[in-house]
């Protein structure tokens, strides 16, 4: 096997073998597990199963874990430890919290161990690069989109997955900064935070509509937290307009029949492939980008079977 014959030549010649595990060099394998932000979503599902493809071209043995829901922070330590306890080759690590790995990232540094963030980075230069989505960017356009839905004035508000992880900080940073700057008829009248839980966040929107009578339009910006918050608007009762992120059956279901007008959809497959492919360049010694961009879109009923965007969307 090239790859791998090429992988530890070059650990040897760099004196690094000491570092990775000598049931990895004995059985001549590269071992990469993949530390995610949870399972309970379906972007999670496709996330994995990008880097298991990636595992299969590259022949490197991938596992993907993560904790039941995005906001156990201390269970996800907890595995991103028993991952490195297991000194792998590499590692990748969707943080959701962007500090609390510090530490640990610190200790796989030290090992030699390279780490991928994916999804989420980490506020720290120790990954060698990050695959995710510009998600301040894509932010911006659900903001751009939803002042175009209604009218450019009016009350919004926001439901987002948390405000620790990066992808949570961004998106929440790239609508409220581009709603301020560009729209100065539009008030964000709340920012509630549901932890991804899709019962959670239908809880908020509940209290959200209730507090804001002439609310006009709400963001949520996760799986969870859009569906969350179409789930609240219907059990009010009250016709808002609702942008998305992420796709799965609910929201596909839901923009299909209006009651959600659009959402942002990322890349979840090239996610995770990108992710594996990435560990083992970096193990090859190749230079990588900080960032890897692995796209978005926004998509509604017009353009949701578009062939690029229906190539990007998941169940």
């Amino acid at each position: 096997m090239i790859l791998k014959r090429t992988f530890l030549n070059l650990a040897l010649g760099l004196g690094l073998a000491s570092t990775l595990s000598t049931t990895a060099l004995a059985a001549d394998e590269i071992y990469i597990p993949m530390v995610s932000k949870g399972f309970q979503h379906q972007f999670w599902q496709a996330v994995k199963s990008g880097a298991e493809q990636a595992g299969k071209d590259y022949k490197v043995k991938v596992t993907f874990e993560g904790p039941e829901s995005e906001s156990m922070v201390d269970k996800q330590i907890d595995m991103f430890a028993a991952a490195l306890a297991k000194k792998p080759s590499a590692i990748g690590f969707a943080a959701l919290d962007s500090k609390a790995s510090i530490p640990l990232l610190k200790k796989a540094q030290a090992a030699k161990i390279p780490v991928i963030a994916f999804d989420s980075g980490v506020d720290s230069d120790i990954p060698v690069t990050t695959t995710t989505t510009n998600n301040v960017a894509a932010a911006a356009l659900a903001a751009d989109k939803m002042a175009e839905l209604i009218g450019k004035s009016g009350d919004v508000a926001l439901v987002v997955h948390d405000q620790t992880s990066r992808t949570g900080i961004d998106r929440t940073e790239g609508f409220v900064n581009r709603i301020k700057s560009t729209y100065p008829n539009i008030k964000i009248v709340s920012v509630q935070y549901g932890g991804g839980d899709q019962l959670k966040s239908t809880e908020i929107t509940k209290s959200i509509l209730q507090a804001n009578p002439n609310l006009k339009g709400i963001f949520g910006a996760n799986e969870g937290s859009a569906i969350g918050a179409l789930n609240g608007a219907r059990e009010m009762k009250r016709k808002v307009v609702i942008i998305g992120y992420d796709s799965g059956k609910q929201q596909k279901a839901a923009i299909l029949d209006g009651s959600m007008a659009g959402a942002i959809t990322q890349n979840p497959v090239g996610i995770g492939y990108k992710t594996v492919e990435a560990a083992v360049k970096a193990l090859k010694g190749e230079k990588l980008p900080k960032v890897i961009d692995t796209g978005f879109y926004y998509y509604d009923k017009s353009t949701i079977n578009d062939p690029k965007i229906a190539a990007v969307l998941y169940d």
